[in-house]
């Protein structure tokens, strides 16, 4: 969950949002020194009035910035392309949740389970009670265990839709007739909120998405319940 004033990424919750955010660490280093690089020789060519005269057309010099950048942008393609491979990669998982789009709310489909299916409403501002989050909270949270690997299978019966939750990496685009797939898998227990990451119309800014991740043996008293 992001605090008041908060400037970098919420803490990673996922194996794969950890894999993100080293990832983007060492990107920001790469174009924090590329950027000192530039401003350096910038104010070296403002304050000196040396000229280097055989610098202006050796082909060391072209050479040198010619590799240069090509060996930056691998250190960088090469990262980025084995997360990608990481996220698309789904190895067993040990339950499905199906979650639909609509105009403007989530339902959810637990496919494991002969008949366990419900809508989520954000909660009005009127009917929170003390300690719950304005136009995050909602009437029937999404209940998954933590430390296993579920699939989450995405749709949406109308328009697009985009189902993203930032502390676990994940953010899948729901479309009317194409059945999109990601997977997710919680380190620790608590409370993720997420929302509609595509406008979706006149009340795209109220379609929260809470997921309570909990123990196995609680996951499985909740569902009986649910039954």
């Amino acid at each position: 969950m992001a605090y008041p004033m908060q400037l970098g990424f919420q803490d990673a919750t996922s194996p794969i949002m950890e894999e993100l955010l080293h990832f983007h660490d060492h990107t920001l280093m790469i174009v924090f020194l590329i950027s000192s690089l530039v401003l350096y020789i910038i104010s070296l060519m403002l304050t000196t009035k040396l000229t280097h005269t055989s610098t202006m057309d050796a082909q060391e010099v072209e050479t040198v910035w010619t590799i240069l950048p090509a060996i930056i942008l691998i250190l960088i393609a090469l990262p980025s392309l084995r997360i990608l491979y990481m996220m698309d990669e789904i190895n067993n998982p040990s339950l499905t949740v199906k979650t639909m789009g609509h105009q403007w709310y989530w339902s959810y489909e637990y496919t494991d389970y002969e008949d366990l299916s419900f809508d989520s409403y954000m909660i009005p501002t009127s009917e929170l009670k003390p300690g719950e989050l304005r136009l995050l909270e909602v009437d029937n949270r999404v209940v998954l265990p933590m430390e296993m690997t579920i699939r989450v299978l995405v749709s949406s019966e109308d328009v697009l839709h985009s189902w993203a939750v930032p502390s676990l990496g994940l953010k899948t685009d729901a479309i009317p007739g194409r059945l999109n797939q990601t997977t997710l898998m919680s380190t620790r227990p608590g409370l993720y909120y997420g929302q509609c990451s595509e406008i979706c119309g006149s009340n795209h800014s109220f379609m929260p998405i809470v997921l309570e991740l909990v123990p196995l043996k609680y996951f499985e008293k909740w569902s009986a319940s649910m039954l």
